[in-house]
């Protein structure tokens, strides 16, 4: 599809912005690669060969019966038991000596002749966001190590998982709100700019009201009646957010709605709702995109905050602001406040050029060389 001129004057003004442009590529590629989190932090293998047969355990339930145990329950790929079943192909007993047997089938010198070796490909970091690592009698939190390149938290699971699971839940979180809260926020301002008059002072009078809620106490008390969950805290956060841009918008409307372009198309017949979709909309986009990085970066970080106090996602998601707030209790492992304050640094700033540079790609007063 072919841009307009206009759409493509944006885009060269947007490239050659240089730290928007690299921002842009720096966060696509982080982002992108957190929405693969399952390929690159796992418990479970990526692939397993199982007597010349192809499993995906990171994908599908397979239980222990189905590598020759004796368990229905789902296999525990970390036990060295598991191991030797796959590793042997289900045909000698591994309880015995399973460390010796894996050596022998990767040796060929298994007793059964029958038994084909089978193979494990595990992700980049062989943890979850829930696992529970074995830290070889070492105190949890643990700092960074070899096995554990970010450390452990108090609960011994691996902080780089939830750090990667945690940018994808928050980069999402903040996108769903933002989105949301914009669409609802621009309509509203629309209507009380475009119309003004009694539908405007009703609506002031309702945004008056409903600003002087206090959204924390809400949030407080929906929690302690349902089930903290993601789209509760999405729904809540939409709820108390789409008020923020309506005063922006509702200016530009009622800036735009006595110029000569919108007159002429009142009386042509031009509709109410086509003349602000298409002829007022578009011009008072730019004012609102210059509000957008704050919307997204005070969005991750109200989620963190709230994270933080206890009354955000529930404890089992891995959230950016629960890691904060375990860096508050371990003072004795500083790399997890490091860790949470450059996570949150770098994500933030990558956002904030992003949005910088679309808000002065539509700006028409600036161009770029």
């Amino acid at each position: 599809m072919r841009l307009s001129p206009l759409n493509q004057r944006r885009w060269r003004n947007f490239k050659a912005n240089r730290r928007a442009w690299w921002s842009l590529w720096i966060f696509g590629v982080l982002f992108g690669l957190s929405l693969f989190a399952e390929l690159l932090a796992n418990d479970r293998p990526l692939l397993v060969s199982y007597r010349g047969e192809l499993h995906t355990p990171f994908l599908n339930f397979y239980s222990e019966t189905d590598f020759g145990g004796d368990l229905r329950t789902e296999a525990s790929y970390r036990s060295i038991e598991v191991q030797c079943l796959i590793r042997t192909g289900g045909l000698v007993e591994c309880y015995d000596d399973p460390a010796g047997l894996i050596a022998q089938a990767e040796a060929g010198t298994l007793d059964n002749p029958e038994a084909s070796p089978g193979w494990m490909v595990w992700a980049p970091i062989p943890y979850s966001y829930s696992t529970i690592a074995d830290l070889g009698g070492k105190a949890a939190p643990s700092p960074p190590d070899a096995e554990h390149w970010f450390g452990t938290d108090d609960t011994a699971r691996d902080v780089l998982a939830r750090v990667i699971y945690g940018v994808r839940l928050s980069v999402t979180f903040a996108l769903i709100v933002t989105f949301a809260t914009t669409v609802l926020g621009v309509m509203a301002g629309a209507v009380q700019g475009y119309f003004g008059g009694l539908t405007d002072l009703i609506f002031q009078r309702v945004l008056e009201i409903w600003g002087s809620t206090p959204s924390l106490y809400v949030i407080i008390i929906v929690g302690a009646v349902w089930e903290k969950g993601f789209w509760l805290l999405v729904g809540l956060m939409v709820l108390f957010g789409w008020t923020g841009l309506v005063g922006l918008v509702r200016a530009e409307f009622l800036r735009a709605r006595n110029f000569e372009y919108v007159r002429a198309a009142r009386a042509l017949g031009v509709s109410d709702w086509v003349i602000i979709v298409r002829h007022v909309l578009p011009n008072a986009l730019v004012a609102t995109l210059t509000m957008l990085p704050f919307v997204v970066a005070g969005t991750i970080g109200s989620l963190a905050a709230l994270d933080y106090l206890g009354y955000g996602l529930p404890a089992s998601l891995p959230s950016l602001g629960q890691l904060t707030r375990l860096a508050k209790e371990n003072l004795q492992v500083p790399s997890l406040a490091f860790i949470a304050f450059f996570t949150f640094a770098i994500m933030l700033s990558l956002l904030v050029f992003i949005f910088e540079g679309v808000r002065d790609a539509f700006d028409p007063r600036k161009t770029f060389q």
